[in-house]
This record gives C-alpha cells, structure tokens and sequence, in this order.
C-alpha cells in the first residue's frame, strides 16, 4: 500500500479510548495532528509522538472552533459518552456539538468530516442510540464529504466491557446480570482504529459511506461475562435476571458512584449490537477474535498462578 497524502486532521475526542490509539496511528502515515482539548496541560501525554499538537480550547463556543478548524484537510469528531452527568448530556456531547463541527467546517470551507457514531444509532429507545442517530442526521444532511463509523462494542486493552465486569466480578460473590441474552459482535479497537486510518487515506472509497465495525464473533452477554469469569478462574455466580428486575437493578444502580448501570444502558441493551454490512471487510480488514484477545487482555488466569505457586513451593 503507498503512503497516505499528508494532511492537516483536526480531532474532537482524541484523548478517549479510540482517539489515544488513532492518534499516533494517524501520526505514522505522516499526517499532522491538532487535538482539541478543554485543559492541555492535563492532556500533555497525547503530545508524546510526531506531529502531534494538543490545543486547549472550548469546543462548545462557535468562534473558538471554527479558529481552530480553518485550514484542516478533514475533521475527525470522536467526542461520546455512554452516561449522562451534569451538563454533560447526550444531546449536549452528540447532537449539539456535531451541529457546532458542522456549521465550523461550512464557515471555514473544510469539506471532508469523519464523525463516530453507533452500531444501529437511531434504531432504539435509547436516548443514547436516539442521540447518536440524530448527529448522524445532521451530517448526512450537511454538503460535507463526510463518513460515518458504527462500531459495536469496542474491546481493548482498559476497555469499559471486559475491564469493567472483570473488576466486578472480583468483588461481587454474586453478580445479577440483566439482558443476559443481549447480543454483541464486540470489535477489537485496533480495527476500528485501522479502518478509520484506511478511510482517512482513501476518500474514493469512503466518502459519503457509512461503515458498520463489528468483529467475528457473536456473543450473549451472559457467554461474555462467564468467559471473563471463567479466566480468571473465579468461582462467581451469574445470575441471569428477567427484564422486570432488570429494570429494578438500573435504577438503583445509576445512583451507585460511577453509574454501573442506568435506565438507559438498558434500553440500549434491548437492540442486539450485531451489524448486517461488514465495514471492515470493504476496508479490506480481518477482524481479530474476542476469544483470542481475551486471556491477554486479563493477564494470567489467578488458577494457573496458583498452581505456579505451587509448583515452587515443592521440593524438587
């Protein structure tokens, strides 16, 4: 493959779990990286790397944004968030700033968007799906050359899937789980990362396209979180829980410090996560294996380090 045309790339979101890896990845094929930040001096890590630069700035007010994106060859908006807190809305974060990098883009003549949306964004009650499915309104219906990005759940390395039941799992003797049967195609981060980075070199390919990142693998979240379980060697009780106590535990939980679980995660969980078009396979990408990636991404299993332990601990 011949190296990418350089271009100047604006990011709204780059110091996320996408955005860190898409990043230097970006960085590599020669582009120069400007990443929009509300404190630059907490985010002076994403500095680390050639041509990178982070600039501090409120991307929220109009003229700031547009100062910032005059000039860019293409604007990759990755800003999401999964809760609610504050001001810090759906509507805020997904439909109100896509408006803003729209409009900015119109005002400074930046033709080309890249915007990060959701598997089936829109097609749900969720006000998460709902959100995302209207900012991808917004740009379809704008003059933009722009591409859409609908990943399932993403993994990785510090993931808030296998990360997070993992750390629950090793405090909770018993976890109930709702929407045990919901269905998920989880996508390793790297892809995403290499089919954004493919869709950024080749325009021909992937504007006005939306592509649906999923991996290889079906999963019911039950399966997922008793495979985590099962890794760590942890003898834990999943409970699979009916939605009216489903419900009931969401509830509650969205009060909990660090909302485990809201109302509206699930009612994102009552569409399955599973895609219908391949996005990776038209970017000409295998996706990696959940199966695979998950004894590296919890380390070594606590049975096989007990039997190590052991092991030592006889004499020879």
């Amino acid at each position: 493959m011949s190296r990418p045309t350089p271009q100047r790339i604006v990011i709204l979101g780059g110091t996320g779990f996408v955005g860190s890896r898409l990043v230097p990845r970006l960085a590599a094929d020669g582009h120069g990286i400007v990443l929009l930040s509300r404190n630059r001096q907490a985010r002076r890590h994403a500095t680390v790397g050639r041509n990178v630069q982070v600039v501090s700035t409120d991307v929220y007010d109009p003229p700031s944004l547009r100062s910032q994106v005059a000039d860019a060859d293409a604007v990759i908006n990755l800003v999401g968030i999964l809760n609610e807190s504050g001001r810090q809305t759906f509507a805020r974060a997904h439909v109100e700033l896509t408006r803003l990098v729209v409009d900015a883009c119109r005002d400074t003549g930046v033709l080309r968007l890249h915007q990060m949306s959701a598997l089936h964004a829109g097609a749900a009650s969720s006000a998460y799906l709902r959100s995302r499915g209207e900012a991808e309104a917004l740009v379809k219906a704008s003059t933009l050359d722009w591409t859409i990005y609908r990943p399932s759940t993403i993994f990785g390395p510090n993931d808030g899937l296998i990360t997070r039941f993992d750390r629950l799992l090793a405090i909770a003797p018993v976890m109930p789980l709702p929407r045990p049967h919901a269905r998920m195609a989880p996508v390793y981060v790297g892809d995403v990362v290499e089919a954004m980075a493919r869709a950024v070199a080749d325009p021909a390919r992937s504007v006005l396209h939306t592509f649906e990142l999923y991996g290889r693998e079906t999963w019911t979240l039950l399966n997922l979180v008793r495979a985590i379980r099962d890794a760590r060697g942890r003898h834990r009780v999943v409970l699979p829980m009916p939605d009216g106590l489903g419900r009931v535990q969401a509830q509650v939980a969205q009060f909990v410090p660090g909302k485990p679980f809201t109302p509206d995660n699930f009612r994102t969980l009552m569409i399955d996560s599973v895609g219908s078009t391949d996005g990776l396979a038209e970017l000409g990408i295998e996706p990696q294996a959940l199966s695979a990636w998950l004894p590296r991404l919890l380390g070594q299993p606590i049975r096989q380090r007990r039997l190590d332990a052991s092991r030592q601990k006889r004499p020879s």
